[in-house]
């Protein structure tokens, strides 16, 4: 996607699904700091494998989400992204493979800046300290590179 507004760069946040307990906990955290995110020129946008209709009734009725919600990722996707798949535990969590977190900011050139996958609902980014790093990176004079670029 293209940044929204005065946004140049954008974060994109791969969430489990309405069945997880903790992405709700995070993407909590993620619409009392996204205003920040967005002043720093860090545009976000949260996306999962979810249907429509469960993004929707969760991210906008739940929560409220300030930011555009994604839905649908199929599993071609989410190997594109290099995002690790899970297949359900029981019917009874959800009804098809989804994808556990990752996080990507894009800069202004269209390149990843940060990644950050996950194999588990438990290890996400701190979002402040993220916040923080962001702020650092993109201040011009701290020249600060794309890493692991390493060939």
């Amino acid at each position: 996607g293209v940044p929204k507004g005065d946004a140049d760069w954008q974060m994109v946040v791969v969430y489990r699904g309405q069945h997880c307990p903790l992405c709700t906990k995070y993407r909590t955290q993620l619409k009392e700091l996204g205003p920040q995110f967005i002043g720093e020129g860090v545009d976000v946008v949260v996306v999962s494998a979810d249907t429509e209709e469960k993004a929707r009734a969760h991210a906008g009725e739940k929560l409220q989400l300030p930011f555009e919600v994604g839905y649908d990722l199929s599993i071609e996707q989410m190997q594109q992204l290099g995002l690790y798949i899970s297949h359900p535990r029981s019917p009874k969590e959800t009804d098809r493979p989804f994808a556990e977190p990752g996080l990507f900011v894009v800069n202004g050139e269209h390149r990843l800046h940060v990644v950050d996958l996950s194999n588990n609902p438990f290890v996400r980014p701190e979002l402040s300290q993220l916040l923080s790093g962001l702020k650092w990176i993109r201040n011009p004079e701290n020249n600060y590179p794309i890493r692991g670029t390493y060939r």
